[in-house]
């Protein structure tokens, strides 16, 4: 039973994922997990904590009810909200990047963007 759950939500949340236009590691972020726990959680080797599941749902705009496979009569509101726009997938890995930077390469990394902005 349980590896059947497991399976189930990890198809569901990879359909959603791919649906929603996001990486393993978009939505890994988005969870405060490693992406490799998170490709696990999609092949259906593991089942999320309460709160990730939680998380999950947020971030990929679906109810739980549709990831542990049961069927719903009307969704939440938050899930019929339009979700923000999206950056491209270069983009979110370059936030990715910067976000691990140290204070030090950020204002190296600012004084080459402005450079560049000069010169466009």
């Amino acid at each position: 039973m349980r590896r059947r759950l497991s399976r189930k939500l990890g198809a569901v949340a990879r359909a959603a994922r791919l649906r929603a236009g996001l990486t393993q590691a978009d939505v890994a972020e988005r969870l405060g997990m490693a992406t490799e726990v998170y490709g696990r959680l999609e092949r259906g080797l593991m089942l999320p904590s309460v709160l990730s599941l939680w998380r999950l749902c947020v971030t990929l705009r679906i109810p739980a009810d549709h990831l542990l496979g049961f069927a719903s009569k009307k969704s939440p509101p938050w899930v019929l909200t339009p979700p923000r726009e999206r950056d491209e997938p270069q983009v979110r890995r370059l936030i990715r990047a910067v976000r691990r930077l140290k204070a030090s390469q950020l204002r190296t990394l600012r004084l080459m963007v402005a450079a560049l902005q000069r010169e466009a």
